[in-house]
């Protein structure tokens, strides 16, 4: 085993070494590298910041959080692009706030006319309150869009609106609703005073 005063004179001197050895095996006596400290402590300021940030003062969103939100969000675009639209995906668009944007364009320049920019109804019914009269659920809401009630004046807008833009457009009505709230069918809708109905189109001959 080398003893730390026993290396030759000759030998290059690069610092102190340290007394201990190990399998005949010494090191120097140096201080680490700079940019090796700053490293760690740039790294402990970090797990600092992180820590706060995320979990003492929720100032962000937790990254678990937000990869569920994500996980969410491409769920429901999957299930847009395989063409399955139902009462579930219909909810979870509404929660969607792109999706709501979206949906509220259109209504605004197609629906607003008849429901009022507020949907609390013109001359089409109410949208906000608990009163349907085809049904409460997204899916009905997403058929009397799409096919249209003539007896009642609601034109057809699958042609010319098609799935998503009304798919978006229902969920945004449904960004005002929850899920199992209280549902009223009503047989129909009476405009407000002074608003004229629109007339039911004349029977086929």
């Amino acid at each position: 085993m080398n003893n730390p005063a026993d290396h030759s004179p000759d030998a290059p001197l690069d610092g102190d070494l340290r007394p201990h050895s190990f399998d005949g095996i010494q090191e120097y006596d140096k201080r680490l590298p700079r940019w090796w400290l700053l490293t760690l402590y740039g790294a402990m300021v970090f797990a600092v910041i992180y820590w706060a940030y995320y979990h003492a003062y929720s100032i962000g969103t937790p990254p678990a959080l937000a990869l569920e939100k994500e996980m969410a969000e491409n769920a429901v675009l999957a299930a847009q692009k395989s063409g399955v639209i139902d009462d579930d995906t219909l909810w979870k668009m509404s929660l969607d706030p792109k999706i709501v944007s979206a949906g509220k364009l259109t209504f605004d320049t197609t629906c607003a006319v008849c429901h009022k920019p507020d949907m609390t109804g013109l001359i089409g019914p109410n949208l906000v309150d608990h009163e349907w009269i085809h049904g409460g659920k997204p899916m009905d809401a997403f058929k009397t869009v799409n096919e249209g009630v003539l007896v009642k004046g609601m034109p057809a807008w699958g042609p010319m609106l098609g799935r998503q833009k009304i798919s978006e457009a229902v969920a945004y009505i449904f960004s005002h609703h929850k899920p199992g709230e209280e549902v009223i069918i009503v047989p129909g809708w009476t405009p407000p005073p002074g608003v004229m109905a629109i007339p039911p189109p004349p029977p086929a001959k």
